[in-house]
């Protein structure tokens, strides 16, 4: 099994393509026979309206790279991107198999900002397999009680990936934002075995390594941001239905490829669901970030939809 962690470019829809391509090709040739790359692979993510112009169809070239390395090389490959199906996009999750089937998952809620650039799904993400059954899920829905509830002890294998933010790297209050990176890398190293060990199966976990740049929403108002750079925390991992981590990379080391053996099937959950909406307890400044960046990112999807702004772009 292999799982990759990318170093993406922010809307450079083809250099991106041919660096997820590279490094998929490099863990196939180790000899796994399943990749996972990480959500949006084809594009960071933050407020750029750039952006609205790099969803792409579903028989565009992210789609098709997936389905062209699974035929070359007989393996199962998944990861996301952002997938527009008539007038609305979605953060689809694509996982193509050998003889060419592709299964797709739609994230349920998007996360924060990305709520400017697509709307959920409501898939279950259980996919059948030739593999057996495998359950897809991505980011902050591997933190989510109700995505627990629709995997548990129904999948062998869960695929995963992640476009996980640091602080948003403003002058001032140095201390502070040091102390919610390290909270936060914490939390990120810990949801992938946490997630397995609820669901009761191994997981691959594919992630981005970039620091990216570009405007916060302030306010649901245009025009109302200010600039932010951001660390993506990395943590690519291989995980057995135990929690226990098989491979790590993380983003310190940048892009690359990690590989480990694991045994697929179902297994019994070694924990209980919590019963609240969030897996962890989750720090009160993230839940008012949340909730203020999903009010904000709303807003601007409809007024990007009103203004005829989102369109597959070339790549």
């Amino acid at each position: 099994m292999a799982a990759v962690q990318v170093e993406a470019r922010l809307c450079e829809l083809s250099w991106n393509l041919q660096h997820a391509r590279s490094l998929a090709v490099e863990a196939a040739n180790t000899g796994a026979r399943i990749i996972a790359l990480p959500e949006f692979f084809t594009t960071p993510i933050v407020y750029d309206e750039r952006l609205y112009a790099c969803a792409l169809p579903p028989d565009g070239p992210a789609a098709e790279m997936l389905k062209e390395i699974a035929r070359e090389h007989g393996v199962w490959i998944g990861g996301s991107y952002l997938e527009q199906r008539g007038d609305d996009v979605f953060n689809t999750y694509v996982l193509a198999e050998p003889d060419g089937t592709v299964h797709r998952h739609d994230k349920d809620i998007p996360t924060m900002v990305e709520n400017a650039f697509y709307v959920g799904g409501s898939d279950d993400g259980l996919f059948e397999t030739k593999l057996g059954p495998v359950g897809a899920a991505v980011c902050w829905e591997t933190i989510r009680t109700q995505t627990v509830r629709r995997l548990r002890s129904k999948v062998g294998l869960l695929m995963t990936g992640s476009h996980w933010w640091s602080e948003p790297g403003w002058p001032g209050a140095r201390a502070f934002w040091q102390q919610q990176h390290k909270k936060n890398a914490e939390l990120m190293r810990l949801t992938p075995g946490t997630f397995a060990r609820l669901v009761g199966a191994p997981l691959l976990h594919a992630a981005h390594a970039s620091a990216i740049e570009g405007r916060f929403l302030l306010t649901p108002v245009p025009g109302t941001t200010v600039r932010t750079r951001t660390q993506l925390m990395g943590e690519t991992q291989i995980v057995d239905p135990h929690g226990t981590i098989l491979a790590r990379r993380t983003y310190s080391e940048g892009a690359g490829v990690i590989t480990a053996e694991i045994t697929l099937g179902t297994a019994t959950p070694d924990d209980e669901i919590p019963n609240r909406f969030w897996i962890p307890d989750l720090d009160p400044l993230y839940r008012a970030i949340w909730h203020h960046q999903n009010l904000c990112g709303r807003r601007a999807y409809q007024r990007a939809k009103r203004k005829g702004m989102m369109r597959p772009g070339p790549a």
